[in-house]
């Protein structure tokens, strides 16, 4: 599958680095995640996958917390999930998952963004049949083989298990995120490097030279920027 996820995540966590962005979006998403059920992670599961993953981005407990006691407050703040698919250089595919709180806003900054990037915008299911849902769960401090034991005798189903730099990630059918995650808890494993539910292209692209790469970038960096924008998907591999 080859996305080399702390790779991806420390770029991410280095573009936000200086500003209180992606705390933000954590926020949003955590709160809009305790108001859909229970503002317990413990037994709102959707909630606690986005607990989990925000603690991978070292989001700090304070913001956690304001977002739970927010949504068991008077906050009624409503917000839609939306999602968007375009085409960005080169046929390139990209998903946009975004919690909006102003439907009215959001589409126009997402399609300005494809048009002024060498992207644009596709209809619903033009790019998502192309990309399948999947739990993304990475740790350090055992081997594929030690994993792939732990989840043999949790009897824990994995699509596949890699090794990816220093760590170990495992990637499962959406359902069996809880289920690996406690497995490895039961191993004494108490920290994850990436703990997604994600989006993962069934084929990878690579692009033609340096000048299209810098052109896709610039796109999906200004996707990220938007505030009103969760997630960003796409296919194109990147070379180390």
């Amino acid at each position: 599958m080859g996305r080399k996820w702390n790779n991806i995540k420390e770029k991410k966590a280095s573009k936000d680095a200086n500003t209180s962005r992606v705390y933000a979006k954590f926020g949003v998403e955590i709160y809009v995640a305790a108001k859909k059920g229970d503002p317990d992670p413990e037994s709102n599961r959707a909630l606690k996958v986005v607990v989990e993953r925000a603690k991978t981005y070292n989001v700090p407990k304070a913001i956690i917390d304001r977002a739970l006691e927010k949504a068991k407050g008077s906050g009624d703040e409503q917000y839609a999930e939306l999602r968007y698919e375009g085409f960005g250089p080169n046929g390139s595919m990209i998903i946009v998952d975004a919690l909006t709180n102003n439907v009215n806003r959001t589409a126009p900054e997402v399609r300005s963004a494809f048009n002024k990037n060498g992207g644009n915008m596709g209809v619903a299911g033009s790019v998502a049949y192309m990309f399948d849902s999947t739990a993304v769960i990475g740790i350090t401090g055992k081997t594929a083989d030690e994993v792939l034991e732990i989840l043999m005798e949790a009897d824990v189903d994995a699509r596949d298990i890699l090794e990816e730099d220093e760590a170990v990630i495992v990637y499962a059918e959406p359902d069996q995120f809880h289920a690996v995650q406690e497995a490895f808890k039961e191993a004494g494993v108490t920290e994850f490097t990436v703990a997604e539910l994600t989006m993962l292209p069934q084929n990878y692209l690579t692009l033609p030279d340096e000048a299209t790469y810098a052109q896709f970038e610039k796109l999906i960096d200004a996707l990220e920027d938007l505030e009103d924008v969760q997630q960003v998907y796409h296919n194109v591999e990147f070379e180390d």
